[in-house]
């Protein structure tokens, strides 16, 4: 059995690269880390690792992700803590952005899409002491209180 240390960097195809990096840089904070003209984009959170996101152009006539197909679900996207989420919450609804917002008992979550409809999931741990060693028997799915 292989022994994964974590998941290294997620690719999304895209229609619009230009498009898609305003959202992933310009709003969600990501960096452009490098980049093959007109075909990839890769983008890193903190600059500790390479990248962590790719972006692939595939076309404005590629068909969207379907709501119940296989596949990609959500990408998570971890912020910093409570307040970043708050400020995130903010933006997202200033925008017009915001499709959800979850209590999961071990994480606090939003959740939006890019343009092109890949969910994204914006998340602060919730303090460890209110799940460690209870995850399975914390983990759900509440109203996410803002106050």
């Amino acid at each position: 059995m292989l022994e994964p240390i974590r998941v290294g960097h997620v690719v999304l195809k895209v229609r619009d690269l230009d498009r898609s990096l305003a959202f992933y840089r310009d709003l969600l904070g990501f960096r452009v880390a490098g980049e093959m003209t007109n075909v990839m984009i890769f983008l890193t959170a903190t600059g500790e690792n390479h990248h962590d996101l790719g972006l692939l152009r595939v076309g404005d006539s590629a068909p969207g992700p379907l709501p119940t197909g296989v596949g990609l679900y959500h990408v998570a996207i971890q912020l910093l803590d409570w307040e970043a989420l708050r400020t995130a919450h903010d933006l997202l609804a200033e925008r017009g952005l915001l499709r959800g917002a979850a209590d999961h008992g071990v994480s606090r979550s939003l959740y939006t899409a890019d343009p092109d409809g890949n969910e994204i999931e914006l998340y602060c741990d919730a303090p460890r002491e209110e799940w460690e060693g209870r995850v399975a028997e914390v983990m759900t799915v509440k109203p996410l209180r803002l106050d």
